[in-house]
């Protein structure tokens, strides 16, 4: 069976690095581009940090810089959560910069998907910038689209605003132009990330692992989603669980749509369960997780890292 061709768009971040890890060393996929974004933190740590990555697994897989910020709305990262770098607790070599592409993160992820010979899955682990320039300034790739794959949202609390989640919120003028766009989406959002929590015993078991496991756990220790002493979140890494095991989650078929005008719910996404709107369908949404098996899948995930 062929591995499947996917584009990540991310803004590593500890919880982005351990699902582009197990992206990277699943034999069921195939990563033809990473493109980075200012999130977390600024774009020129992630694309730094996404660079490391690919250097750590020793992957030939190319790189391209986005958006320093959103479409709209002011920049603000994440860095109280993920450490300044985003990737705090660890220290990796300097890359050397070979696998940088000379064009932006847009331009990359058009010149990918026109030159597949299949449709191309978009896992996007942040925010939505990058995704939606592409699909207004390059429409015609929508056709190799297969769909996109998201970590964002949520059906109910959020985590940036009092109903709104980290990604969607950083650029909601962006989050509703890619739920508008018509290419199919699968968005598993804060509901499964505080539904499947990795428990302290988990983490030390993937701290002997292997020497990924190592790098991951001396992460943790600086992540702020949660500690290693209480759990901590995976959120981005639920995206790459629905890709490849979707069978762990409930799911709904429904309309998302991003509030733009709200003065204190700006960024929300409101997942309309019961149809209440009367609108098409356009996600299918993770309403609930299999805890244990998540992480059992996990754990197995890493385990096939170096």
């Amino acid at each position: 069976m062929s591995s499947r061709p996917i584009i990540i768009d991310t803004d590593p971040g500890i919880d982005d690095a351990v699902a582009i890890a197990v992206a990277l060393n699943s034999p069921e996929l195939d990563v033809r581009l990473i493109t980075t974004v200012g999130g977390n933190v600024s774009v020129e740590h992630t694309t730094d940090n996404a660079l490391k990555l690919v250097d750590f697994f020793e992957k030939d897989v190319p790189v391209a810089a986005g958006a320093a910020g959103p479409l709209i709305a002011e920049f603000v990262d994440a860095s109280d959560i993920h450490g300044a770098s985003g990737m705090e607790g660890y220290e990796f070599p300097e890359p050397d910069g070979s696998k940088l592409l000379p064009q932006t993160a847009v331009e990359a992820m058009r010149d990918t998907l026109m030159a597949s010979d299949k449709p191309v899955t978009l896992v996007s682990l942040a925010p939505m910038t990058n995704v939606a320039l592409l699909l207004k300034v390059f429409p015609q790739v929508r056709e190799k689209i297969e769909r996109i794959v998201l970590m964002g949202g949520t059906c109910g609390r959020g985590n940036k605003g009092v109903l709104s989640e980290f990604n969607v919120a950083s650029d909601p003028e962006a989050a509703a132009i890619v739920f508008s766009s018509g290419v199919p989406i699968a968005m598993a959002g804060l509901d499964v990330g505080w539904g499947a929590m990795l428990r302290p015993e988990d983490s030390e078991r993937i701290r002997d692992l292997n020497e990924t496991g190592k790098m991951f756990y001396s992460m943790f220790g600086h992540y702020r989603g949660g500690s290693l002493k209480t759990g901590l979140k995976m959120y981005d890494a639920h995206a790459m669980a629905y890709l490849l095991d979707p069978d762990m989650y409930e799911t709904a078929d429904v309309y998302v749509g991003i509030e733009l005008d709200g003065s204190m719910t700006k960024g929300c996404t409101l997942v309309d369960l019961r149809g209440y709107l009367h609108k098409p369908v356009n996600a299918t949404v993770c309403t609930g997780i299999d805890a244990e098996r998540f992480r059992t899948w996990l754990i197995d995930s890493i385990a096939r890292c170096r």
